[in-house]
């Protein structure tokens, strides 16, 4: 049977009903949006509830539905742990950024930067978002368009036009609120699926197979070892990497990422936006481990039914043309003759006595998946027209869903997926056109402009990303996992942007011009560890010196290090003294890296620690002071 003809007529119904919904309840209810206070900040008139769903929705793009279950199905349980710093993040949100948020009435993060430091503070910044946000707009609609050219055969450049151009329409024409309102429309959409999907995994499994076995048959697997305690910081998931460099992570997305920043500032008070972010940071760790859960099970369901070698279909085609069939044939045929084993067996339930036969197995069957991986690169390196992707770990959930849930059904996951999809990147653009004229536009655009003149610039520049955005989804090629890839880019910038808004918030001494030469720096030393330290190893089979979270904790340390320097003569005496400590631990630490040793806890507790320092010898004595009258 042909992928494309799955899709029965109720899942076409429930499908195109779906999205059409959202896109015209969008436009109708936001039609009136004539200011830009409307425009941008939706009416700054919304509840807890919208807020939090609408900050959810953001960050749930299709690439949490599509890559986050073949994270678990490869990997386990472990990439919950990315996530254990963003209820320490929500606090410290409320806690600081958002009541100066309000307080200024802002319409975007980085307008706070003019006032504090200045103009090209405030533009550079901008900048930093727009390009790493911009990429992420790319990829939000790329994940999408691979699931669809999978379902329909369709080519990837058409689908993402279609659904690049479904979420211009309505975030074009509501602004800040369309994208509200639509986002709890889509979050409810995406819990229900989600429910839906996990209970009929779990349904499809043999009558004898419980809940509890299946999480055993899983754990057998080590696919449930959700907490890693090492001190291994080349490893991106582990419970000090996820609290640490997960919360510098949330910090910066949460604090100064303009896609989620206007999400809270369309809040009614103060008090409703914190309401709302910690709704979000109560649900959202939950909520990330039920989808790797699910993806858990999808292992599970696989134990006892046929899988193919490698999940990507456009890979196995292009095999079955190849020179390479019959060895790829014959990997299939041990890859088969493993499962049968492995179902012998699980049939009964696990056993504590099969855990090491079942991991021989285990490693038996990756060594296959490797061997064919190698075998489709070769294929990839021999095609010059078409990219063809040996990793399918974003496959694994669709593959289940077509090919194992009854009609109707496959229509709403696929719509739960698009749902996500078109939330995120409404969201996104929503920010990066309000980035554009508001800290770009605005700020140089010469005479006195009406209220409407910014909504019509806000609309042509809503629509001008959206082009970009396409422009990026059809030039785009898988990575290693596209949820990894979307993370990977704001590790890149967010730390560094951080940076300026903690040196903003706390750092009297420091000023515009110290801290714009800082962020230079900083970016290109990034930009350089993650070439040289992460992207050239791995890319030559080799460990990484760190794990790409760390990059928003260093940016974070580098800008403000390089600020204090620049202003060196300025701060107290204590700062000196700490400044030039943390000039020789940022040397030695270099030293260790270049000699071969990789970056450990040692390092980072004491940057960490030195930079709790230089903050509190240098803290605004005044924002203590207005903080405590409030």
């Amino acid at each position: 049977m042909e992928i494309e003809s799955k899709l029965h007529a109720i899942d076409w119904i429930i499908l195109s009903v779906t999205l059409l919904f959202i896109v015209g309840y969008g436009t109708y209810v936001t039609r009136k949006n004539a200011n830009v206070t409307d425009y941008i900040k939706g009416g700054s008139d919304s509840k807890w509830w919208t807020i939090g769903l609408s900050v959810m929705a953001t960050q749930a793009s299709a690439i949490t539905f599509l890559s986050t279950p073949g994270q678990a199905f490869h990997s386990g349980m472990g990439f919950v742990q990315f996530y254990f710093g963003l209820p320490i993040a929500m606090v410290i949100i409320c806690v600081v950024f958002i009541p100066i948020y309000h307080k200024l009435k802002v319409y975007t993060a980085y307008e706070f930067l003019e006032g504090r430091f200045d103009l090209k503070t405030r533009s550079l910044a901008a900048i930093l978002f727009l390009i790493q946000r911009g990429l992420a707009a790319g990829i939000t609609i790329f994940a999408p368009a691979i699931i669809l050219s999978a379902v329909l055969g369709w080519d990837l450049l058409t689908l993402n036009i279609i659904i690049g151009f479904l979420v211009i329409i309505y975030t074009v024409s509501g602004g800040t609120k369309a994208v509200n309102v639509t986002q709890k429309q889509q979050m409810i959409i995406i819990f229900i699926g989600m429910l839906i999907a996990f209970f009929m995994i779990m349904s499809q499994l043999p009558e004898n197979i419980t809940f509890s076995n299946a999480l055993e048959i899983a754990g057998a697997s080590n696919k449930m070892e959700v907490l890693d305690f090492s001190f291994d910081l080349s490893n991106r998931y582990t419970v000090w990497t996820g609290i640490l460099g997960g919360t510098f992570l949330m910090l910066s997305y949460f604090g100064t990422d303009q896609s989620q920043v206007q999400r809270y500032l369309s809040g009614k008070s103060v008090r409703e936006s914190q309401l709302g972010l910690i709704f979000n940071g109560l649900l959202k760790v939950p909520m990330q481990f039920f989808i790797l859960l699910i993806g858990v099970m999808v292992f599970v369901f696989y134990q006892f039914n046929p899988s193919p070698l490698n999940f990507n279909p456009g890979a196995n085609e292009e095999v079955l043309k190849s020179k390479y069939v019959d060895e790829y044939q014959q990997l299939e045929q041990e890859h088969i003759q493993i499962e049968n084993s492995k179902k012998a067996l699980f049939i009964d339930g696990f056993q504590l006595d099969e855990k090491q036969q079942i991991q021989d197995l285990n490693e038996r069957d990756l060594a296959l998946k490797v061997k064919s991986k190698i075998i489709i690169d070769k294929i990839d390196e021999e095609n010059t027209l078409d990219k063809i992707e040996s990793n399918d770990k974003d496959y694994v959930f669709i593959h289940f869903i077509l090919n194992n849930l009854p009609r109707g059904l496959i229509g709403l996951l696929l719509a739960v997926i698009l749902s996500a999809a078109m939330s995120s990147t409404a969201s996104e653009l929503n920010a990066l056109a309000s980035t554009t004229a508001m800290d770009l536009y605005k700020r140089n655009v010469k005479g006195e402009k009406s209220d409407a003149h910014f909504v019509t610039a806000s609309k042509w520049f809503t629509l001008l990303w959206g082009l970009v955005a396409i422009s990026i989804a059809c030039v785009a090629n898988l990575f290693e996992n596209l949820i990894e890839l979307v993370n990977i880019i704001g590790s890149i910038f967010y730390g560094n942007v951080l940076g300026i808004f903690l040196l903003a918030f706390f750092f009297k001494k420091v000023n515009g011009n110290a801290v714009f030469k800082a962020a230079l720096i900083t970016q290109v030393l990034i930009c350089s560890i993650f070439y040289f330290g992460i992207y050239s190893l791995e890319s030559q089979g080799l460990d990484p010196i760190i794990s790409y979270l760390w990059l928003n904790f260093i940016g974070c340390i580098l800008v403000s290090f390089f600020s204090l320097l620049f202003v060196f003569k300025a701060i107290n005496k204590q700062s000196k003294i700490t400044l030039m400590i943390t000039f020789l631990s940022i040397f030695k630490i270099s030293y260790d890296i270049l000699n071969e040793v990789s970056l450990n806890i040692t390092h980072v507790v004491s940057l960490i620690i030195l930079f709790l320092f230089l903050g509190f010898f240098n803290i605004d004595k005044t924002i203590l002071h207005e903080k405590e009258n409030n």
